[in-house]
């Protein structure tokens, strides 16, 4: 006879999953959903606080690729657009059918850790999943092949004939809610046949085609190439992760306490850096090394979604968040987005109708920070702030005097006569008294 609290366990039990099972299902059963509750969602989906901001940023606009955005409308019919760069794909290999049975076979053994890439199930029968991997992923290899030699691409192609849509494309790519895993990629590139035209590996070419969107030393980006990504935005994300970086459990994150305007005033000076990466912003014997960025649309929108890709947790760092927070701090006013753009360390694009101050204003709304990666620098500024001899009050008096000394010659001039005018009264007075003092 069952023991009764083995029999309200086994009850408790089936009431728990809702249904009835054989043991063999029941193991199988549990098995499957510890399996979903320990797997890590690395396409992840934008926060909502993020979102309910700007939601264009976070939707594509051209493409949809993977389950969250699947079945958008768009301006032309990219569906049929992406079986045509399928069919381009595997036609390269005369047995066509052969080529595109493999692929499928692959995708059925990597359906499940693809399903588990993502934050919940979509509803789609296995077929639908393995299909939309499928042409989803050739289509984005094959892009990344025409972008990589203008041979490989036909003449009437839209994509690359239709001014903006190859900008827009790019956009659409970088967002977070619309990747597909890696490594679903990466054994389709194994797979199909790439022409001959094209020797670069599928990380090279990725690079190749998103490098206009990524500020920084081009060379040194490329020496950071890495397939241990879950994803094409997550790619991106390594290639600007700063070389010097560490995970640090640093104290809870204070941020700057002065503007770049405060900053100068108080003796650090300014001065645009030649890099490697968007990141790497140093100070050092008093200068601030800040290197250039590009206001535009891309810019924006990559920001963005690699501050979203950290808000998830998706990742262990935060520098993106760090950065946009950091030069925020420095410029938080117009006046101090002045003194970036006179050191060359900002520029607006003719399509970006946002100021560079407003924008990372913006990035840092509904943020949080738990490792500020340039907490060490915020010291270091601190510290060389309070070695100064002169207090701020003063530096500031004496940077004010001599700006407006160097903006008004003439006062120069009214100066030295003064001075003159004081050396000739004090050698009249030491004469007299000489005379006096002998008479």
């Amino acid at each position: 006879m069952q023991a009764p609290s083995a029999a309200r366990d086994h009850v408790s039990l089936e009431v728990s999953l809702g249904i009835s099972h054989t043991d063999d299902e029941l193991v199988s059963t549990i098995q499957k959903k510890m399996e979903d509750a320990s797997s890590f969602s690395n396409v992840c989906r934008v926060p909502d606080q993020l979102r309910s901001r700007n939601e264009r940023y976070y939707s594509p606009e051209l493409v949809s690729i993977g389950p969250y955005h699947r079945g958008i409308r768009s301006p032309m019919d990219m569906e049929n657009h992406k079986l045509r760069y399928l069919f381009t794909l595997l036609n390269r290999n005369p047995d066509i059918g052969l080529t595109l049975d493999k692929c499928v076979k692959s995708l059925k053994e990597l359906e499940n850790r693809a399903r588990r890439s993502y934050e919940r199930d979509f509803g789609l029968s296995s077929d639908e999943f393995v299909e939309m991997m499928l042409i989803d992923g050739c289509f984005i290899i094959e892009l990344l092949i025409k972008c990589s030699s203008r041979t490989l691409r036909r003449r009437n192609d839209p994509l690359f004939c239709t001014p903006g849509k190859l900008y827009t494309l790019r956009c659409d790519l970088v967002l977070l809610e619309n990747q597909i895993p890696l490594f679903v990629l990466q054994r389709l590139f194994q797979i199909v046949p790439i022409p001959k035209q094209c020797s670069h590996s599928l990380i090279d070419l990725a690079f190749r085609f998103f490098k206009s969107m990524i500020p920084g030393e081009q060379e040194y980006l490329r020496e950071k190439l890495s397939e241990e990504a879950h994803h094409l935005l997550d790619l991106i994300h390594h290639w600007l992760i700063p070389a010097n970086y560490t995970k640090k459990d640093a104290p809870t994150p204070k941020g700057l306490n002065k503007s770049a305007v405060e900053l100068q005033a108080a003796g650090i000076k300014f001065k645009r850096s030649a890099t490697k990466s968007m990141l790497d912003i140093e100070f050092s014997k008093g200068l601030l090394h800040v290197p250039a960025v590009r206001i535009n649309q891309s810019t924006e929108t990559l920001l963005r979604n690699l501050i979203a890709l950290e808000q998830r947790r998706c990742i262990d760092t935060q520098c993106v968040t760090s950065y946009a927070h950091l030069i925020h701090d420095l410029m938080p006013s117009e006046k101090d987005e002045k003194l970036f753009s006179e050191r060359r360390m900002v520029s607006n694009y003719p399509d970006s109708n946002k100021r560079a101050s407003t924008l990372f204003e913006d990035l840092c709304k509904d943020t949080i920070i738990e490792d500020f990666h340039y907490e060490e620098l915020r010291v270091q500024m601190n510290e060389y702030i309070k070695r100064r001899k002169c207090s701020p009050l003063k530096c500031d008096q004496k940077t004010d005097h001599s700006d407006q000394l160097a903006r008004k010659p003439s006062a120069l001039v009214v100066v030295a006569i003064i001075v003159l005018f004081m050396i000739f009264i004090g050698t009249l007075f030491s004469a007299l008294s000489f005379f006096l003092h002998h008479n």
